[in-house]
């Protein structure tokens, strides 16, 4: 099948980044094929894949033709700076970009409806669509859905937590701007980071409880949802371990080197959620509730709190 591109309607950019991917490959291929919204090119960023990866990305290319799938060869520094790194390449050029992972399906109108929320939005504003996701097994069969978030998108909730998987995200140019002008930022998810940006500079971030993404869930995972006891576990022993301080860390002092370019109300969080981590704990507890920074639970939200008091945030 070669892909019919609609020059009048806008370009998407799909960035997928693959890494011993040939598994579940072809299948996502064959749901970005699908999709409703025509006028896309694939760039993938292969991160040294020594299985059947390339080879079938090649196959790929050679159905749909180079000016739909271009292949790239990544930086091998992890998933966030393969991401990262093909989001920088100035040869992608698109009205909107989407981050694709190697594993997943998409809806038929993931794309077009990712777009019908952001379109009205003015091109001059950084915007950014997440949803919610379809969680199926390695075999296609349904786990239900992930969570699904009330609470607004904002800062406040970015600096303590991603709401949207890289693999639901679409942004506009102007949100791609904001990201290419910090680089490849040493942080540890491209995704996590994506939220970060836009919502520190004044941008526009949109949340869908429509899924349009089956997100697969299978023992290679990167990062899987946080649906579950086990799940919840999991991170719950993370952050207790230290993971996520380490993570904060590395967001933190990206974000300080982008500090120009966030709002003033946004800087006053950041500082004051910085101090959050540091000092005695009635100054950390204090500094917490003058921060406003927020989880989407109210589990989530306790957990913050002892994360304070435990000096782990």
């Amino acid at each position: 099948m070669t892909t019919a591109l609609n020059a009048s309607s806008p370009t998407v950019a799909i960035l997928l980044c693959t890494y011993q991917g040939e598994a579940f490959l072809a299948q996502q291929l064959d749901s970005i094929a699908n999709q409703t919204h025509r006028n896309w090119r694939v760039y993938a960023s292969d991160d040294g894949s020594t299985d059947r990866t390339r080879a079938i990305l090649e196959a790929y290319q050679a159905q749909w033709g180079a000016d739909c799938l271009r292949v790239t060869d990544g930086p091998q520094r992890g998933y966030a700076a393969n991401f990262l790194t093909l989001l920088c390449r100035d040869a992608i050029q698109a009205d909107f970009y989407a981050y694709c992972d190697q594993d997943d399906l998409w809806e038929p109108d993931k794309l077009e409806r990712a777009m019908r929320c952001v379109s009205p939005l003015p091109v001059e504003t950084p915007a950014l669509y997440a949803s919610r996701t379809r969680l199926i097994d390695a075999v296609g069969a349904s786990l239900g859905l992930s969570p699904r978030f009330t609470q607004p998108p904002a800062f406040a909730n970015a600096l303590v937590q991603s709401i949207g998987g890289g693999n639901t995200m679409l942004f506009n140019e102007t949100a791609r701007q904001l990201l290419k002008s910090a680089g490849v930022a040493g942080v540890p998810a491209h995704d996590w980071w994506t939220y970060l940006v836009v919502s520190g500079c004044g941008g526009t971030v949109l949340y869908d409880p429509h899924p349009g993404v089956q997100y697969r869930q299978h023992v290679k995972n990167q990062m899987g949802t946080n649906r579950g006891f086990s799940a919840r576990f999991t991170r719950a022993r993370m952050l207790f371990g230290g993971h996520f301080r380490a993570w904060n860390t590395r967001n933190l002092a990206a974000l300080h080197a982008l500090r120009p370019q966030l709002t003033l109300k946004n800087r006053k969080t950041l500082d004051t959620f910085t101090a959050v981590r540091s000092d005695n704990l009635f100054t950390r507890l204090a500094a917490l509730r003058r921060s406003g920074v927020y989880r989407q639970t109210f589990g989530g939200n306790l957990g913050l709190f002892v994360a304070a008091c435990g000096k782990k945030l």
